[in-house]
């Protein structure tokens, strides 16, 4: 991989979304205050994470979450459309992307709650129910039924698509050169000024200095990662991954440490990145070869993390 350097940002601009943090860096000066920037970039994440938080019960899912069976409820824009998504992700995968989760989310500890046994019993035990037989989108109509009980979980796709809503609103500024983030997921509005890509880290698991394994250039492209090692609870001293195998209930098992997926979209790549861990790095790495997915899998073995690539990270 060729070796690339960041140029100095004129702007960095940053907030606090979704329990972490938002950046924005702009490679040159767009003619626009950092104030005005800084109210719209704010503006947009907060409007993502009111729509789609667990942790607020005012929030736009969890109204749907608590409505009544068979009541048509209305539903926001954004929301709207990071359902509809999920439910083709989740199809695509067969199920690996599922976002009718939250009670097992919530049962090992991820959410709002502490570890309780007795939910993690439940959701361990259920016959789940995929959203996508249970969920009905109008989006003409801009509205949502259920006909059966849910707990959606947008954790494995929103902060991808509040990533895409910072590009969107750089984009309205007429903003050409910038890098989006939020927490370990990126997008690249064009490349840096001088038309270079924006240099982008994939962490090495489990080391304390948060070494980097490679580094990738991106250019109007987006990057999300899905990880063991940063988000985890510890159960009788063995660290279970915040990902949830939702045919299980429970934490993945044998997964890849952690998985990288290049996208033009950001919400597609977090949630194919939320997908392949589930699938875990052997079935996870034929489904991206043959569906033509860029994907990083690197995995520990024997003390060591190998890595193993498909499409542009070959």
């Amino acid at each position: 991989m060729p070796k690339m350097s960041i140029e100095p940002a004129q702007h960095l601009i940053e907030g606090r979304t979704m329990g972490t943090t938002w950046s924005v860096r702009l490679a040159e000066d767009c003619g626009v205050s950092q104030a005005t920037l800084q109210t719209a970039f704010q503006r947009a994440v907060h409007q993502v994470d009111m729509q789609m938080s667990t942790w607020s019960p005012h929030s736009d899912l969890m109204r749907l979450n608590a409505a009544p069976v068979g009541d048509w409820v209305p539903l926001p824009n954004h929301l709207m459309a990071v359902l509809t998504a999920g439910l083709a992700i989740s199809r695509d995968t067969k199920g690996a992307f599922e976002m009718n989760v939250g009670d097992a989310v919530r049962a090992w500890g991820f959410g709002t709650d502490q570890i309780n046994l007795d939910a993690i019993r439940a959701a361990s035990g259920c016959a789940r129910i995929p959203a996508t037989q249970t969920l009905i989108l109008d989006a003409g109509n801009g509205r949502a039924q259920k006909t059966a009980p849910l707990a959606l979980d947008l954790s494995g796709i929103a902060k991808g698509y509040g990533v895409d809503r910072l590009a969107f609103v750089a984009a309205g500024f007429g903003i050409k050169h910038a890098l989006c983030a939020i927490d370990g997921e990126v997008k690249a509005v064009g490349t840096q000024a001088c038309g270079t890509p924006w240099p982008v880290g994939i962490e090495v698991p489990d080391t304390p200095d948060r070494k980097m394994h490679s580094v990738l250039g991106l250019a109007d492209m987006a990057a999300a990662t899905s990880g063991d090692y940063r988000h985890f609870v510890e159960v009788k001293g063995t660290r279970l991954s915040h990902t949830i195998d939702p045919h299980r209930g429970a934490p993945i098992v044998n997964a890849p440490a952690s998985v990288t997926v290049l996208a033009k979209s950001c919400m597609q790549a977090d949630a194919m990145a939320t997908a392949l861990m589930v699938m875990g790095s052997v079935e996870g790495h034929k489904f991206a070869v043959k569906n033509e997915i860029s994907a990083l899998f690197l995995t520990r073995k024997a003390g060591n993390v190998d890595a193993i690539g498909t499409g542009l990270f070959v």
